[in-house]
């Protein structure tokens, strides 16, 4: 889940602003299917899926939470996608005809070659670098992609639709695109079928340089038609097929037998054929009875049909592998049908002419269809059965079957049991529950917690949810080191919100998220109204680990995060009352108090520095205290003045604490009687402030902030001109605790100070307080304003300075340096547009983009699920979720060791030692027999050039002895099969 790709944004500003960190913008997180995907590729050994998106991505998907997302630097969608099996490469073609190669070890586009013609078929040869390619002129060439050098290389051998044709003796009219490229199983790729788009199929041997065999929509010799495969089809309907039916698009093809001799071909008309491939083609005189050449399987009885776009084939469980087995089959159904997912059961008891369809089964589809594909199992002989079967729909989906269920379906009375669909387990939700509000948390610093969360998660960490006793098939990736450490503290966590009322809570100490716990919405044996009402805001205090979740009904719910079990007390206050009620419960964290002063919903949450008392802001312009030590309500006021508008951020200052080190101004306050001790300050969304003694909730002032009515988001109080010695000084009790809203108290780093007033431009920023004065930092959607905190509290809203925004902003956050003080602010603007401002001068110092970054677009709503914390910023964009750390001298979540590897080289050493060790004890026991017989032989000349390839088998792979081939251009002459053909006695004529 952590690639590190390089983003936008170089400098754009300077002055103050030169000792802040460049933005360098990467992402460090991306969970979840991407929107508009369109292809996928399954590497069986180091098994890892891949999914290829319509705008330049390819997301990865492996075991333990380990996610990856790479982007390509085109935004274009991918229509081929294959795994260079166990060798951490995937090869993308793009529609563009652009053919990139990705290095997953390192997460990186290793190399990229632009194809000059159409590419309408591609497949990468098993065991091998080698890799077919068909384009639109019928030309079948071969690429190689070279370790050593990093690039794609192109064989001299290809093939053309001519040559193959006068080879084959088939007349041609006219030149027609390659559809389909299909190697033959158990052939090591020396064979391979070829399909061209006006039904045209060829068995072509590149050893031997001729066609094997050749079929066509010309040499029609059907038995008739499979029986069973429509929806209300007779078991005794056998329908006579036209042998001058036209000549029709391919659409789609695959294999439908373990050995090859079987191909099912999917047509534009709706029909799917079954073509045996062992005999010789009529045309060639060999064949010598063409009525069980082929049978066609009709799905519905309408005269228009949907075209068949996808086929692929299971050959099911290893006892039934030699009686047939299940073709899954997208279209084929009639015009207007339901879109779905068909299974068919095939089974054969002689050969392709009693092949019949003992079963069909529809599975729906949550969406429109994209792709599908089969997992092989694990530790089965030759990966013959299926495991599950996923399918990838839009927007964003990506549902499974266990393969045990689909196979294992029995007929009941009257229809075929519906296996169930399950949806991809997500690391976090968005969707199913929909998530609503999120922040980040850091504990650094809060080492005992710390160790209690680590202990806790460590209990947590279980396999992704799934129903049944179903195996998940996603393995792959290996986690980082740091990661796995038994004594890592957790010194991070990301907290969600859900619209059901739960909240969760991750460990993001690094960089793949680890779930920690779940907070339920209910109360054991107590109802209370509202309880599962939408969460709406959230705070947290890292001093007593407690978390406050505010929801729309108005209840605010407080948890201990101190793990107990048994009987406890619940105390629910409202107003002047309060209940107390003794609940049982399980092990884990459980809601202790909540709170109820208003039906409004809640706006904002914000512990005081103690942690002991709790500010809310509601929708309805209410300001409440709560006292949870006390469990009582100190106070509610309305602080908009009767006009009603929504509190978007509140906020706690002590004007004792910062007195000893603040300038005349805020002394002046500090030791009048006129002013309170602490005082909350409510912000509006329509631009007034109000300061409120935190006592008696009397309020003190109201400001009118901006007299153009701007909607106001968020506020931000930052203490300035604290030294790092001065911040240690600070008792515990008044170190600041972090808010949903990210409006903690920010120290301002000094250099920004002193860089600012040496700047002309920002040489009045202080002309009151002599820049020791603590700052309010206030965002509008078009106006960013800085104010001094204690003229506010007298009264004067008086602004230090002002920044007119060109586009408008839809949320922010600030972020620290090193040394843990404000040195910067970040703005979100409703055109997915990231800009870095320096502080206090808020120049621009770079900007980025969702688009540039993500290749997300933005929505309305989206910075409501924004959280942030020190330049890491999580975002949720329908079904996917990301980080993006912003800051190059910002290393959590950068360093090398942290990252979770997508490609296990131990694994792939193993695999590749019992690969050679298997094909090392077959060359002993006939190292001139078989495929590799069938290779020598098909290399025509003399009797001493064969002996010389049959000694190289010792010292050359496979690999390398078809790669000899392909370093030959092709020779082609008439077609003639030998009779004593090694590799023809590899294919059944069964549905093997």
């Amino acid at each position: 889940a952590w690639l590190l790709l390089q983003g936008g944004g170089g400098e754009k500003g300077g002055g103050a602003a030169g000792d802040v960190a460049q933005l360098d913008a990467q992402i460090a997180l991306h969970y979840g299917v991407p929107y508009a995907a369109s292809v996928m590729a399954f590497d069986p050994v180091q098994r890892l899926l891949a999914v290829g998106t319509l705008d330049g991505r390819i997301k990865i998907f492996g075991g333990d939470n380990i996610e990856g997302i790479l982007i390509s630097p085109k935004s274009m969608p991918y229509k081929y996608l294959q795994f260079i099996q166990n060798q951490g490469l995937l090869i993308a073609v793009s529609n563009e005809n652009e053919i990139q190669v990705w290095n997953l070890e390192f997460r990186q586009l290793f190399h990229s070659s632009q194809w000059d013609t159409n590419i309408t078929a591609f497949s990468v040869i098993e065991g091998t670098f080698l890799m077919y390619l068909g384009d639109e002129n019928g030309l079948l060439s071969v690429l190689k992609y070279d370790l050593y050098d990093g690039k794609l290389q192109k064989m001299p051998y290809n093939v053309s639709i001519h040559s193959l044709a006068e080879a084959a003796g088939v007349p041609l009219l006219d030149t027609q695109p390659i559809v389909g490229i299909l190697p033959q199983p158990n052939t090591l790729g020396t064979r391979v079928l070829i399909a061209y788009e006006k039904g045209f199929l060829v068995l072509w041997d590149v050893s031997e340089d001729h066609a094997i065999a050749v079929r066509g929509y010309g040499d029609l010799h059907m038995k008739g038609q499979v029986t069973g495969a429509q929806t209300h089809a007779s078991e005794d309907q056998i329908d006579n097929v036209d042998e001058n039916e036209e000549e029709r698009e391919i659409c789609s093809l695959c294999w439908a037998s373990r050995g090859g001799s079987t191909v099912a071909v999917g047509y534009i008309t709706g029909d799917i054929l079954l073509w045996d491939m062992t005999a010789v083609s009529s045309r060639q005189g060999k064949q010598t009875d063409v009525s069980s050449n082929v049978v066609k399987l009709q799905l519905a009885s309408g005269s228009r049909r949907l075209p068949v776009i996808v086929l692929h084939w299971s050959a099911g469980s290893a006892k039934d592998t030699t009686k047939g087995g299940k073709l899954f089959v997208y279209g084929g159904d009639d015009m207007g049908s339901e879109e779905v997912l068909t299974v068919l059961s095939l089974e054969s008891s002689n050969g392709l002419e009693s092949v019949r369809c003992a079963s069909r089964v529809d599975l729906k589809l949550d969406g429109s269809f994209a792709d599908m594909i089969l997992i092989p199992d694990t530790g089965v002989p030759d990966k013959i059965r299926t495991s599950a079967l996923f399918i990838l729909t839009n927007p964003g989906q990506l549902n499974f079957y266990d393969g045990g269920a689909l196979f294992s379906a029995r007929k009941s009375e009257e229809e075929y049991a519906q296996p169930e669909a399950q949806k991809f387990p997500v690391v976090v939700p968005t969707i199913d529950p929909s998530i609503t509000v999120t922040d980040m948390y850091s504990l650094t610093g809060r080492e005992h917690p710390s160790i209690s969360l680590k202990k806790f998660c460590a209990r947590q960490i279980v396999a992704p949810p799934i129903s049944g006793n179903m195996k998940w098939p996603l393995t792959g990736g290996v986690p980082s080191e740091m990661s796995l450490k038994e004594d890592h503290a957790v010194e991070r966590i990301y907290v969600a919100g859900y619209q059901d009322g739960s909240v969760r809570i991750w460990d993001a100490t690094f960089p793949i998220l680890m779930p920690m716990f779940v907070l339920d919405a209910k109360v054991p044996d107590v109802i209370l109204d509202g309880a599962n009402a939408s969460v709406s805001s959230l705070a947290f205090c890292s001093l007593n680990m407690t978390f406050a979740v505010g929801t729309t009904s108005g209840l605010v719910r407080m948890y201990k995060l101190q793990e107990n079990s048994g009987d406890s007390s619940f105390h629910f206050v409202s107003g002047s009352k309060q209940e107390v009620h003794a609940v049982h419960h399980g092990r884990g964290f459980h809601c202790n108090i909540a709170f109820m002063a208003s039906n409004s919903p809640v706006r904002s949450l914000r512990f005081t520095s103690s942690g002991e008392a709790l500010a809310v802001g509601y929708q309805n312009g209410q300001v409440a205290m709560f006292d949870a030590s006390q469990l009582s309500v100190m106070f509610s006021v309305d602080c908009t003045s009767g006009t009603n508008s929504p509190v978007v951020s509140v906020s706690n200052y002590s004007i004792g604490a910062s007195a000893a080190k603040a300038g005349p101004p805020q002394k002046e306050i500090a030791t009048s009687a006129k002013f309170p001790t602490d005082v909350v300050l409510s912000l509006s969304k329509d631009a007034r402030l109000t300061v409120v003694d935190s006592t008696s909730g009397l309020i003190i002032n109201s400001l009118l902030l901006d007299e153009k009515q701007s909607s106001a988001l968020l506020m931000y109080v930052i203490i300035d001109g604290a030294s790092d010695e001065e911040q240690a000084q600070l008792p515990e009790d008044k170190l600041p605790c972090q808010s949903q809203t990210g409006k903690e108290e920010h120290v301002l780093d000094q250099k920004q100070v002193h860089g600012a007033e040496t700047n002309k431009k920002n040489a009045s920023l202080h002309p009151q307080s002599g820049g020791s004065d603590s700052l309010l930092l206030v965002c509008f959607e078009d106006v960013v304003l800085l104010f001094s905190l204690a003229s506010m509290i007298q009264g004067s809203n008086k602004h230090l300075h002002k920044t007119k925004l060109t586009k408008k902003c839809c949320w922010s956050a600030i972020f620290k340096n090193k040394d843990d003080k404000a040195c910067g602010l970040i703005l979100f603007y409703q055109t997915g547009i990231i800009e870095l401002r320096s502080l206090p001068s808020l120049d621009i110092l770079a900007e980025s983009s969702l688009m540039e970054l993500l290749r997300w677009s933005y929505k309305t709503g989206m910075g409501k699920t924004m959280s942030s914390s020190n330049g890491q910023i999580a975002l949720v964009n329908g079904s996917e979720f990301a980080i993006i750390s912003l800051i190059d001298s910002e290393n959590d979540f950068r360093i090398p060791e942290s990252l979770p590897c997508l490609h296990d080289k131990v694994l792939a050493a193993a695999a590749e030692a019992a690969m050679s060790i298997s094909i090392d004890q077959k060359g002993k026991q006939n190292p001139a027999a078989g495929v590799i017989g069938g290779i020598i032989k098909g290399l025509k000349g003399k009797a001493d050039e064969n002996a010389n390839l049959r000694k190289s088998f010792n010292s050359q792979t496979p690999s390398e002895l078809l790669e000899s081939i392909f370093l030959k251009g092709p020779y082609v002459e008439p077609s003639l099969a030998y009779p004593d053909d090694p590799i023809e006695e590899l294919v059944s004529m069964q549905m093997t």
